[in-house]
């Protein structure tokens, strides 16, 4: 079952080209069905796992619903399931794919958490008054959040050389490795300049190479984690003052929103973001539709019923 799931975890890596995050969870879930497996049958944990039949995962599937967990979390694990068994069809050692035609619970239409342009301002505001390192390395996560609408993990991993100051481009290493450009506003570039000018000595001292090394750096001169950058964004957010809680992606969101607002091109707006399907853009205009009703509704004289 080891060297299966090796096996498996490189055919994740090299052929779908999928995040160390994203093959992590695959096997992860792969696991969990193996010890369910295990509680069910006396067999191997090898046999078991290429002897499983569509009703064995159906009852796996309903264990899952007895544990209340999450539409989402059923639906990626079955995703896992469907591409551990797609891959063991694949090198012959099952002769039938047990999760094909497998349906997931329906999910609740989703509809993003964005900021107004007022209450985006305020909060990439709440650091300006700090000019310590960590002050200005805040700032210019905050603005290259909002300028460029990165996801938390791509924000993490930018190196000093992936902005091109002169260009004002950011190149961003996306979900499965695809790599994009996507501009970044002059804001976002003089707050990465003064951040940039604050620590060079730091990146001296601790060895970090000025030209292509981590961009943002935590006190001991380490990549800063996705957590430290979470936690900075909460910290923001109650300084600014805007009375709610946000989370590190509505950032990204009111990044399209505004966009989408000020009359940008869906497609466009899908390349920034690098989404593989322009349907998963479109939910930004969903949110355009709904906020253009509630001023319709609240300004249009013949709008109440």
């Amino acid at each position: 079952m080891k060297d299966l799931l090796a096996d498996f975890r490189t055919f994740l890596d090299v052929e779908r080209n999928l995040s160390d995050h994203t093959r992590t969870a695959y096997l992860t879930d792969i696991e969990e069905f193996n010890a369910f497996l295990q509680s069910q049958e006396n067999s191997t944990a090898h046999k078991a796992i290429l002897d499983a039949q569509m009703e064995t995962i159906r009852g796996y599937l309903a264990f899952l619903y007895g544990r209340k967990l999450k539409k989402v979390s059923i639906n990626r694990k079955i995703s896992s399931l469907r591409a551990f068994y797609r891959y063991l069809l694949r090198k012959g050692m099952i002769k039938n794919n047990p999760a094909q035609g497998l349906q997931g619970p329906k999910m609740e239409k989703y509809m993003p958490t964005f900021l107004s342009v007022d209450e985006a301002f305020e909060v990439l505001n709440a650091s300006k008054d700090n000019n310590s390192a960590s002050g200005l390395r805040d700032q210019a996560m905050l603005e290259l959040f909002y300028s460029s609408g990165l996801r938390l993990s791509e924000l993490a991993g930018l190196d000093t050389d992936d902005v091109n100051l002169n260009a004002a481009l950011v190149k961003v290493r996306g979900k499965g490795k695809k790599e994009r450009m996507v501009p970044v506003g002059g804001p976002a570039l003089e707050a990465i300049k003064r951040y940039l000018s604050a620590t060079e000595n730091m990146r001296k001292a601790f060895s970090v190479n000025l030209s292509s090394g981590a961009l943002f750096l935590n006190v001991r001169g380490k990549r800063i984690t996705t957590r430290s950058i979470a936690r900075m964004v909460d910290a923001a957010t109650v300084r600014s003052g805007i009375g709610r809680k946000i989370s590190p992606h509505a950032l990204r969101h009111s990044f399209a929103t505004h966009l989408l607002e000020a009359g940008a091109d869906l497609r466009s707006i899908q390349e920034m973001l690098g989404h593989e399907s322009l349907s998963t853009t479109q939910k930004y205009t969903a949110v355009n539709i709904n906020r253009l009703m509630e001023v319709y509704d609240k300004a249009h004289p013949r709008a109440k019923r």
